[in-house]
């Protein structure tokens, strides 16, 4: 049995436990809110961020990427790759959504959106009017990624899946993730509304879908497999 230190408006968080459930592995989920240097907490990790991974026998994993190569590693059906080429790719893409899409989006709007409420801020206009606007770009790269293949990294399901899913989730919490704009009839980005719709339906989004973060209420499509 594992336990991880978490919480629900972040998108690593959320990344390592759809990672965990999707290699079917039991975990009890403890939030965990950063900001506030538990004591107890950075005892477990000296960084104070979240996630972190405990094991059965005590040994701590700390970050979403050495938590979530080590459960990888130590469980079958990989999803980081089973070719160096393929492996390169993934990994190419997590980094994309990991820290480019993460800083120039995920932080613009949920920072602002959610962050900021949790912890007694300001929500900053110009900035939630720059993560709006930057998520155009991501979008439109994803629906030309997805255009020529079944999920983003290849014909296969992957880590980088769950990584841009992760983000995704946090955003579309809020109503952040234009999914309906339209240009002359047509979706803009139909093909990325599909794939998040696949990723949903996924049994270990399941948890996902029924997270609700205190004094943030979720879009009415949140928890929707058919929006």
């Amino acid at each position: 049995m594992y336990t991880l230190y978490h919480h629900l408006a972040d998108p690593f968080s959320r990344k390592v436990r759809l990672m965990l459930a999707e290699k079917g592995l039991d975990f009890t989920a403890k939030i965990e809110e950063p900001w506030k240097f538990r004591p107890e907490f950075l005892a477990k990790n000296p960084a104070g961020e979240i996630p972190v991974l405990e094991e059965a026998d005590g040994h701590i994993l700390c970050g979403h990427r050495p938590i979530c190569e080590y459960i990888d590693e130590i469980t079958s059906r990989p999803l980081f790759g089973a070719y160096a080429r393929d492996k390169a790719e993934v990994r190419r893409l997590c980094d994309w959504f990991d820290d480019k899409f993460f800083k120039e989006v995920t932080v613009y709007l949920a920072g602002e959106k959610i962050i900021k409420r949790l912890t007694g801020g300001v929500p900053d206009s110009d900035s939630i009017r720059a993560g709006k606007a930057n998520i155009t770009g991501h979008l439109n790269y994803m629906e030309w990624l997805l255009k020529q293949r079944n999920w983003l990294a290849g014909e296969v399901f992957t880590m980088a899946d769950f990584s841009a899913a992760a983000q995704f989730s946090v955003l579309d919490y809020i109503g952040e993730v234009p999914w309906d704009r339209t240009e002359n009839g047509a979706l803009l980005f139909e093909e990325t509304k599909n794939w998040y719709a696949r990723v949903k339906s996924r049994p270990s989004f399941r948890a996902i879908l029924t997270d609700r973060i205190a004094g943030v209420i979720p879009a009415p499509h949140y928890g929707d497999l058919d929006f």
